[in-house]
């Protein structure tokens, strides 16, 4: 890990994907048990198609909200999520999130037998007579996110001594959903209920996700020697209730690094390694009166 990042960054640590293998898998091992995210660093990806596809992901939000609602998302989870549609810790939310979202996933034909299946089917894309590259640069982006995720499976199943293609057969087509996320410049208020993203745990196996330099994502993690759990908290404290749990735990900030990707890990993980990797409660607040785009991609067998 690099010695000359921001303190808060040092509680999710960053991990150089051009380590030999079996010395990132330790990396990753440590970072799953512990907090249950990490950066990933010399990932592959071109920062030129992340900049772009961003740039696109603008451009979509952008439109008027009449074209995004004939986009509105199916019962296949393909489209487009209003303002405040979602709500992801309604115990502690006054409204739903403040932001707004499009989910796009493996492309599956209408006449195509899978597409009677629940989560697939054909996409939503915008008119390309208004965004005449939307698709094609999405689409890059999706395709190379697949493929740092297939290079994530080996290491996550040597971190836990496993053979390196272990994953490998619960992933030959699995399910995958790209979701682009705008926040709104609303500031949050955690004690009044109001949050860009409310406290949740993610429900798959991982989640890869792009940010820019507007910061919001935070974690919660329980304070035992330090920032790592040993021993269980109270009843309730591990949602991160403001003002509750004060000897517990507390909500660590992700800030935003140039140059890679967050990785999470999701609740079947934890539940595949019986609770021995984690999959952390965490939420985006906006502390800063900006606007936030994010580009979250999920990775489910």
């Amino acid at each position: 890990m690099d010695a000359a990042l921001p303190q808060p960054a040092m509680v999710v640590p960053v991990i150089d994907m051009g380590l030999p293998e079996e010395e990132a898998a330790a990396l990753v091992r440590t970072a799953c048990t512990d907090s249950g995210f990490f950066y990933v660093r010399n990932h592959g990806v071109p920062q030129t198609l992340i900049d772009a596809t961003f740039e696109q992901q603008r451009a979509l939000f952008s439109q008027p909200m009449e074209t995004k609602m004939a986009l509105l998302q199916d019962s296949n989870n393909r489209g487009y999520t209003p303002f405040r549609e979602e709500t992801l810790d309604p115990a502690r939310q006054k409204h739903g999130d403040t932001k707004e979202g499009f989910y796009f996933g493996r492309e599956v034909p209408a006449d195509s037998p899978e597409a009677s299946k629940p989560l697939h089917g054909p996409n939503q894309w915008p008119d390309p007579a208004l965004l005449p590259h939307y698709r094609q640069v999405t689409w890059q982006y999706y395709e190379a996110l697949y493929q740092l995720a297939l290079r994530l499976l080996p290491l996550l199943a040597l971190s836990l001594g496993l053979p390196a293609d272990y994953f490998a057969p619960f992933f030959q087509r699995p399910t995958v959903a790209l979701r682009p996320l705008h926040y709104a410049a609303e500031v949050s208020e955690p004690g009044a209920g109001v949050f860009g993203a409310g406290a949740h745990t993610d429900y798959g196996m991982i989640t890869i996700l792009a940010t820019e330099e507007v910061p919001g994502l935070q974690i919660w993690l329980p304070h035992e020697r330090g920032h790592m759990r040993a021993q269980p908290c109270a009843p309730g404290a591990l949602r991160g209730e403001e003002g509750e749990g004060a000897g517990c735990g507390r909500w660590w900030d992700v800030p935003p690094l140039p140059g890679t990707f967050v990785i999470n890990l999701g609740d079947l993980l934890e539940r595949w390694t019986n609770g021995h990797y984690r999959s952390t409660l965490h939420r985006v607040i906006n502390t800063s009166g900006r606007e936030r785009y994010s580009i979250a991609f999920f990775f489910e067998p």
